[in-house]
């Protein structure tokens, strides 16, 4: 399937698994519909639970030391910069979504509109960047993270939205972006000192 609009676009990712997709899409038409349900709601609201572990490393973060807590504090804004980053990176790939361009049927989640490229996957590079951030603070919540990082990317696949391989750049973008900024954010550890020395210290010390 072919057409002017998808022509002179910079990738179409048919080829390298659109075979893949039609599969776990057919496959996820007939989950029961309770199980269709819950993949479709987790892969639209799963993004909350991750704000949930950000809050509990900032927790956490209290009682550690300034380069963990000045991480800890990073977290949003490091998932901010790299959706950010991914959002440009997705205008210049310009990938049609799968289901825009493949028979897929009913997916479980509504097919976005063109214009709404689909490489990389927005929700995995958002989710695999917070899980790299959150192993900088804490491990056992790190771990946590990175299993609904995978249970993300999966989900954006089974809802009918993007591709594998539009799941695994998204991993490794963010994985990779999140480490990088973790590691940058561990500069602000001064800062986080002087404000647990100051009035903030409620907020930065358990």
């Amino acid at each position: 399937m072919s057409s002017p609009a998808t022509a002179s676009l910079a990738v179409d990712g048919r080829p390298l698994d659109g075979g893949l997709y039609l599969w776990a899409d057919r496959w996820a038409q007939h989950l029961p519909t309770p199980v269709q349900d819950a993949i479709a709601a987790f892969s639209a609201y799963g993004l909350g639970l991750l704000a949930v572990l950000m809050l509990w490393a900032w927790w956490r973060g209290r009682a550690a030391d300034s380069t963990t807590m000045a991480r800890a504090l990073a977290a949003p804004l490091v998932v901010t910069v790299v959706f950010a980053a991914d959002t440009l990176l997705k205008s210049v790939l310009r990938e049609p979504r799968p289901c825009q361009v493949l028979d897929a049927g009913h997916t479980l989640e509504a097919c976005p509109g063109p214009g709404d490229w689909s490489l990389p996957s927005n929700h995995t590079v958002i989710v695999f960047a917070g899980a790299a951030v959150l192993w900088h603070v804490d491990r056992r919540i790190g771990a946590l993270a990175l299993v609904l990082a995978v249970a993300m990317g999966a989900s954006r696949v089974l809802v009918g939205v993007h591709y594998p391989h539009d799941v695994v750049l998204g991993a490794v973008v963010g994985a990779a972006a999140g480490h990088a900024l973790a590691t940058l954010a561990a500069r602000g550890r001064r800062l986080v000192a002087r404000a647990r020395a100051g009035g903030l210290s409620g907020w930065l010390i358990g």
